[in-house]
């Protein structure tokens, strides 16, 4: 135990062994949906379910591991959401960019080659560090509003339906509404409330404790199936299936591709990294983020050990905060989920329990309480208020981190020069804004 407190610095940030063994679990509970979820969604392209389950878990081992023993951080990595619907559904989608999976992958591959060069230089934490704090914040927000969200959608919470509209060519557009109160979505609302409840007495391990209690009600009632097995050999995955994507590639596409995982790969973590920092207490009184050098590198050549074995690009997992919120503040958190990782990658049919509905009170508590950081942006500075509001509504109404850090971004320049404070902002700003208009144009290049 003395090793352990050594090496991870536990009596320093105020924590202990079991503590970060409940933020550990908690943290791959609340994001255990990925094994599903990415396996699903890559095998619409022709890989193998098996193989893609595998790997992906593969990816979030190593990933997980080296953010916890090198970068000391209570971080989870894992193929990214998002990033694996590019890949699914516009990269090798037959009727989209029309790439193979192998292509795909051989994308993946440069973008972490890329991604892990620039770590390396110092350039990925130069440009982190040189957000303000008020866009920090304002991230960290609708951060907090997306993940919650993602749960409420999840959920069936919050379901969408059509409105009939002759504006439309079809005559209908969608939009968000109330669920149908039953089924799942009442078990994730009981689940909710039992999470609140505990949350609210102070009860130690409250977000843990409402994922497990809202497993056992929903498997008393017949809404969660009870395990159909205990253990399961895992399928080989494609390994190296991504050399065979350098053949026969449209240079031009192939490029964008890079530069569209490259991106959103790099300001999803920025993002992910800035705000599950602040919870954990690792930024400094100047708003720089402690040991983010080694962060990024975790994180960069995590996309490159998950494109060799076969999947999209992984990345750091918002859903960390579920065990930052139990108390996990160092490397440990993360290597106890790296652990509970491989356990499951053999005892696979013990996660059936762990549906949308189950997780979703989780998601939905991590972000009310991410919202809390929206009290420190100075909303009665126009110039402020106005990127950062466009910051928080963009992230979840487009379901992307990036878009939302994207156009924060723009505006935040836009308005600072408009308002005479040019000389306040720097120099990465420029850059990145244009970068940023270049990213939204690129699609209209392919």
């Amino acid at each position: 135990m003395e090793f352990l407190n050594k090496f991870f610095k536990l009596q320093e940030r105020k924590t202990n062994v079991k503590t970060e063994f409940i933020a550990g679990l908690t943290t791959f509970l609340a994001m255990a949906y990925i094994l599903f979820v990415n396996s699903e969604m890559l095998s619409t392209t022709g890989m193998t379910w098996g193989a893609v389950f595998t790997a992906t878990a593969i990816a979030a081992i190593v990933g997980t591991l080296i953010m916890g023993l090198l970068a000391n951080y209570p971080v989870a990595l894992a193929p990214g959401m998002g990033l694996n619907a590019f890949f699914a559904f516009t990269v090798a989608a037959p009727w989209a960019m029309g790439f193979s999976w192998q292509q795909a992958l051989a994308a993946v591959f440069c973008s972490g080659i890329v991604f892990l060069l620039l770590s390396l230089s110092g350039i990925r934490e130069r440009v982190i560090n040189a957000i303000p704090n008020n866009l920090k914040y304002a991230v960290g927000g609708g951060i907090g509003l997306f993940i919650a969200f993602i749960g409420l959608k999840n959920a069936e919470i919050v379901s969408f339906g059509v409105l009939e509209n002759a504006a439309f060519q079809s005559g209908y557009e969608v939009i968000p509404k109330l669920g149908n109160l039953s089924g799942n979505t009442l078990l994730a609302l009981v689940g909710l409330v039992i999470t609140i409840i505990l949350y609210v007495r102070g009860t130690k391990g409250a977000i843990f404790l409402g994922i497990v209690a809202t497993s056992i009600v929903g498997m008393i009632f017949g809404l969660v199936d009870l395990p159909n097995g205990f253990a399961s050999v895992p399928v080989a995955p494609h390994l190296g299936s991504f050399v065979e994507g350098f053949k026969n590639i449209d240079i031009l596409q192939f490029a964008i591709v890079v530069f569209v995982l490259l991106f959103v790969d790099f300001f999803d973590t920025a993002g992910t990294l800035v705000s599950v920092g602040r919870s954990a207490g690792l930024v400094n009184d100047e708003g720089v983020l402690e040991g983010s050098s080694k962060a990024l590198l975790a994180d960069s050549t995590a996309t490159v050990v998950g494109a060799v074995v076969g999947t999209s690009n992984t990345t750091s997992y918002i859903e960390s905060l579920a065990g930052i919120e139990e108390g996990g503040r160092t490397g440990l958190t993360a290597v106890f989920t790296a652990l509970f990782f491989l356990v499951f990658m053999f005892l696979s049919p013990l996660l059936s329990v762990v549906t949308a509905a189950v997780t979703a009170p989780a998601l939905i508590m991590v972000g009310i309480l991410m919202a809390s950081q929206l009290k420190e942006i100075e909303w009665k500075k126009t110039e402020i208020a106005i990127p950062a509001f466009l910051t928080l509504i963009i992230m979840p109404l487009t379901y992307s981190i990036a878009n939302g850090i994207a156009i924060g971004f723009i505006a935040y320049t836009i308005s600072m020069i408009t308002a005479g404070k040019r000389k306040e902002l720097d120099i990465l700003l420029y850059i990145l804004s244009l970068v940023f208009i270049f990213y939204f144009i690129t699609p209209f290049l392919a």
